[in-house]
């Protein structure tokens, strides 16, 4: 479970992008929609604890996201719409550290770049050699690494291969399957369509839940095209 109580945050004082959200987030998959700049990646790295809120309390699973950090962070998988990792560290080094903050052997790295379809030649390299795509895919190599209990992803899909976007949506299938919560944000809508149980939106500032959503395809399809749109739903 994600809990927003009371949670507000913004860039600039007197220009909120979230005010005053009160949220609960349960296991399965949420599709976060809405247009540029409604706050969707804000909403995704506050969770992930990013960045503190202005007002407010984020607890993950009972745990205070800034007070009991270690505690709330132990299953947290975040994934950002723009793979920002440290240039020089090579991945090896990378997915060591995450191993070692997880508690994972450090043999699940190996398994990790496997399953993400990157080549172990690779490991050796530094981020600032791999193109876009590969320094997505050493992110997700990454958050798989534990088997996380809470998953944010921000755009998985994006300048991923077709290959790449099969084994990103798999991964995704067998976490929801397994009872982890997933908060994807996505423009692409088809490929999360399916599996999702709920969606959210952002708009002034407020949170708009649908749980559930509906289950018939072209119904719920139509919903979900109204969200991004940044419609509110009916």
């Amino acid at each position: 479970m994600i809990r927003f109580s009371g949670v507000s945050f913004g860039y600039r004082p007197g220009q909120p992008v979230l005010a005053e959200v009160d949220l609960a987030l349960a296991p399965g998959l949420t599709l976060v929609v809405g247009r540029n700049g409604c706050g969707k990646s804000t909403l995704l790295k506050l969770a992930a604890g990013i960045d503190p809120p202005d007002a407010g309390r984020i607890e993950i699973d009972g745990h205070d996201l800034w007070r009991a950090e270690v505690a709330a962070r132990a299953g947290l998988a975040y994934v950002p719409e723009h793979p920002d990792l440290t240039p020089y560290a090579t991945i090896a080094e990378i997915l060591a550290l995450v191993c070692d903050l997880r508690g994972a052997p450090r043999a699940s790295a190996a398994a990790a770049l496997a399953f993400s379809g990157l080549d172990g030649g690779l490991a050796g390299r530094s981020v600032r050699e791999l193109s876009m795509g590969q320094r997505r895919k050493a992110v997700l190599a990454a958050a798989r690494i534990g088997n996380p209990r809470q998953l944010l992803l921000d755009e998985p899909l994006e300048a991923m291969d077709r290959a790449g976007r099969a084994d990103v949506l798999a991964w995704i299938e067998d976490r929801r399957a397994a009872g982890a919560l997933v908060l994807v944000a996505s423009h692409d809508l088809e490929p999360f369509a399916p599996a999702a149980a709920r969606a959210l939106t952002v708009s002034g500032g407020r949170c708009l839940l649908v749980d559930p959503l509906p289950g018939d395809t072209a119904e719920r399809g139509r919903l979900l095209e109204r969200m991004a749109r940044g419609e509110p739903p009916p």
